[in-house]
Order: structure tokens, then C-alpha cells, then sequence
């Protein structure tokens, strides 16, 4: 994994890769780079914080942030885990509001910020963008609707097992030292004594293999018909 500042060219030809920006020109993607400004975080540091204005658009460019919500007793529910590539703070670029949620550097990790200003100026000018960020928005509004429907009507080993079916790579779900129970139950909508006796149930009847840095997938039909 690259921890160093790319280029503008490189920052170029990454935004070239990412869905919402599908249908961009080269000079378009080259104006938005030359544009965004670049910024570094240490692991524990606030990015974006909930109820804040927000001067544009994130694109994590390498490390791992999570996107939380707080409740005042300060119990955590995560969102959504972020791997380099993706971007993040669309609702409060495209929507001008406060941003609805906290983003948290797991690691230490590279941002390009991509001014708000700028991304309004294609929307203008591209009717064809502006649907584009409509069909985005839509799908991100249907995860997060999927990921209410979760919380309210499925058990926590059922989550815990669409969980593992959706995040395993190849079988095998990768736990970076950051990924601890406390945090897999903060993105459960739980606790980690829960998250602990649903492991431990998995592994028990044999569909999982839990070891300290990963977690191996025995048995698919059986954990994608307890996570229905």
C-alpha cells in the first residue's frame, strides 16, 4: 500500500476510476485535480466531523477510515468501513448540509479534498453528471435503508453472517489490528459480548474458523441462510 502524496496526474487518472465520476473528460478530471488539496491524518483523527459545513468532497487515498454516528451516551454505530479509493461526504457536498455523520482515521492516512465549488460548476455545466450524482445518491440511500432494515429486523448473529458473506474475500474476511470486536459491534449496532457469543456460535456449529486476524468461511449456504 502507497503512504506517499501521488502527483496531480496520478490523482488524475485515479478520479478517472471511480463511479461518480463516470462520463468525465480527461480536461475535467485534470481541472478537479489541479483544484484539490491534499491532506494526511494519523490514526484516532477526525476528518469530518457530524453537524459541521463541509468544503467539498473526500477521496481516501490510502489507509482505512470509519464513518460513524454517536449517540449522546457515546455508544458508536458505524456506518461503513472505507478503503482507499472510495470517496466519502457526498450528502454534504451535493445536498448543502451539515454533514450527517463523524469520519475517523483508522490508520494513518492521505485524502485529497475536491472543493465543493468545483464539482457544483459541472453539475451546471453537465446535465448528464447531474444525473450520474442522482443515481449515486439513490444507491447510497438504499444502503443506507438496508442497513436500518438490519438493525430492526434481523438477530445479531444474522447480521454478523450477512456481515462475513459480504466482506469475505475468497472466504476469508481480513482483520487489520484496528478491526477489534468492539469495533465489529459498533458496525452491528451492538456490543462485543454480543459480537463474542454469535462468533463463538458460528464457530461451535462449524460454519467459521475465527483466528486473530481473520475470519475463515466454512459453510456459505448455512451462514446465508441464518443471515435471511
Amino acid at each position: 500500500m502507497t503512504t506517499k502524496r501521488p502527483s496531480l496526474n496520478e490523482f488524475a487518472q485515479h478520479l478517472r476510476e471511480i463511479p461518480l465520476f463516470a462520463g468525465l473528460t480527461e480536461p475535467d478530471l485534470r481541472d478537479l485535480a489541479q483544484l484539490s488539496r491534499w491532506r494526511e491524518y494519523d490514526a484516532g483523527e477526525v476528518i469530518v466531523l457530524e453537524g459541521e459545513a463541509q468544503p467539498g468532497l473526500y477521496f481516501l487515498e490510502y489507509g482505512w477510515l470509519k464513518v460513524v454516528k454517536t449517540s449522546p451516551s457515546g455508544r458508536e454505530q458505524i456506518l461503513r468501513f472505507l478503503e482507499p479509493g472510495e470517496t466519502f461526504n457526498e450528502i454534504g457536498v451535493f445536498t448543502d448540509r451539515p454533514n450527517p455523520a463523524t469520519a475517523i482515521a483508522l490508520e494513518p492516512a492521505g485524502i485529497w479534498l475536491i472543493p465543493q465549488q468545483a464539482l457544483l460548476r459541472l453539475l451546471q455545466k453537465k446535465p448528464g453528471f447531474a444525473q450520474h450524482i442522482l443515481a449515486k445518491m439513490a444507491e447510497r440511500m438504499l444502503y443506507l435503508v438496508s442497513l436500518v432494515s438490519d438493525l430492526s429486523l434481523r438477530p445479531v448473529t444474522g447480521r454478523l453472517a450477512r456481515l462475513l458473506l459480504e466482506d469475505a474475500v475468497d472466504d476469508v474476511l481480513e482483520r487489520p489490528r484496528w478491526y477489534t470486536q468492539a469495533e465489529l459491534a459498533a458496525r452491528l449496532g451492538t456490543v462485543p459480548d454480543v459480537v463474542q457469543r454469535a462468533l463463538r456460535s458460528l464457530e461451535n456449529d462449524g460454519f467459521i474458523v475465527v483466528d486473530r486476524h481473520q475470519i475463515r468461511l466454512l459453510d456459505r449456504q448455512a451462514l446465508a441462510e441464518i443471515a435471511l
